[in-house]
């Protein structure tokens, strides 16, 4: 897709501060960070939402959860614990439409976040 900003950061048309990457996903930091860590892990593939998953790709999604933790791991947030978020729609924040997962540690998050 290429008016979305996550797909031109994947083909290297955005600059970003890549933490991961494997032949499916693409984990980068945040450039608005809402803790002292704040990773997005994306799938390679456009995939505009969580509701757009489609059977076909089980694998993947799968994929993502390994990916995040593979991140977490290499990040060192294992020992403290760390938050994944997805936002879903409007009304539950997403501003790119490109399934994302953010990656949040570093210090003590709070309860209820928003």
């Amino acid at each position: 897709m290429d008016n979305c900003i996550f797909c031109q950061i994947v083909a290297g048309k955005i600059p970003s501060e890549k933490v991961y990457e494997d032949d499916d996903l693409f984990a980068f930091k945040d450039i608005h960070p809402a803790a002292p860590t704040h990773v997005l892990v994306i799938p390679k593939k456009h995939i505009p939402s969580l509701m757009e998953l489609k059977e076909e790709d089980e694998r993947l999604a799968g994929k993502i959860l390994l990916g995040v933790q593979k991140v977490a791991r290499k990040l060192g947030l294992q020992e403290k614990g760390f938050r994944v978020v997805n936002n879903m729609g409007e009304e539950g924040g997403q501003t790119v439409y490109h399934i994302h997962f953010h990656l949040l540690g570093g210090r003590h998050l709070t309860w209820p976040p928003g």
